[in-house]
């Protein structure tokens, strides 16, 4: 059996940047199995499979090439800038069905596109030697005012904090380690990022998920939204900046990516939580299954 689907580089920051993802329309009639299958052929880190739905504007599921997961954000901006792109969708406002739950989609003129997360939710905080021998690096590496801690917003993920630029290009990771401390704390995996940026940003990051064969990933969107969060709840972000998050990631990988995150809180609670994004290199391509 022929399938038709597309690749494209979501939250692209240049033509050679951003988040590679496969996306498959029409994806009703296939099987779990089917899907796992495409995004093997794929082969990236996820691939967006878009169904109909009884409770939202669509249903989507996302495969890696090892197993199905709740959500990602970076292959819901790839999807839905492709719609917009073929002409399936307009500007406007639109829900999506995922494992995480309906979540809310806004597509702009400018054809940036918007997804809303589940509000955050905080975990526990790990001890700083355990994720820094994972990381093979120093605890003076990490930054000493800031916890790591287990935060998500639709996917769990340990926020490391790290003290310059300069610490976090040089982290060389162990990811056994690293798969093995995944499991025990039951995340996806590590979000790295250091306030110290390239281009005046909010932070820079690097993420490893080597639990879901994704040894680096160049922009992760789920992860960022729970970054925000922990930002605002530990005090590095202030109410008139939460309208105006950007992040970069990718840039040790040499794909320059720029993910959007806007916030809606009071002085304690967080109301809601939007990451955005473009993207770019649009292809179509044929997979036999």
């Amino acid at each position: 059996m022929k399938i038709k689907a597309y690749t494209l580089n979501a939250f692209s920051k240049s033509n050679n940047g951003g988040n590679p993802a496969g996306v498959v329309l029409d994806a009703d009639k296939l099987s779990d199995k089917q899907m796992l299958r495409i995004a093997q052929e794929i082969g990236f880190s996820e691939t967006a499979f878009v169904k109909k739905s009884n409770k939202a504007d669509f249903k989507l599921s996302f495969f890696t090439p090892t197993e199905e997961v709740d959500l990602c954000g970076h292959a819901t901006i790839a999807t839905f800038f492709l719609m917009k792109n073929l002409g399936l969708i307009q500007s406007g406002r639109y829900t999506q069905e995922t494992k995480a739950g309906v979540l809310d989609i806004k597509v702009k003129e400018e054809n940036t596109i918007f997804m809303n997360q589940n509000n955050p939710h905080f975990f526990e905080e790990i001890d700083k030697k355990e994720i820094a021998d994972s990381l093979n690096i120093s605890t003076k590496s990490l930054a000493a005012d800031l916890p790591i801690q287990i935060v998500t917003t639709g996917l769990r993920d340990i926020l490391v904090p790290i003290k310059n630029l300069s610490d976090l290009h040089s982290i060389k990771a162990n990811f056994e380690k690293i798969t093995e401390i995944s499991k025990k704390y039951k995340v996806v995996g590590y979000h790295l990022f250091t306030l110290e940026t390239k281009l005046n940003s909010t932070a820079h990051c690097r993420n490893f998920a080597p639990l879901y064969n994704i040894p680096e990933e160049s922009a992760t969107g789920t992860s960022n939204g729970a970054l925000s969060c922990y930002l605002f709840k530990h005090k590095r972000i202030n109410k008139k900046q939460i309208n105006n998050l950007v992040y970069e990631q990718g840039y040790s990988m040499n794909k320059p990516s720029e993910i959007f995150v806007k916030l809606k809180a009071d002085d304690k609670k967080i109301a809601e939580v939007r990451v955005g994004g473009i993207a770019s290199n649009i292809q179509e391509i044929t997979i036999e299954i």
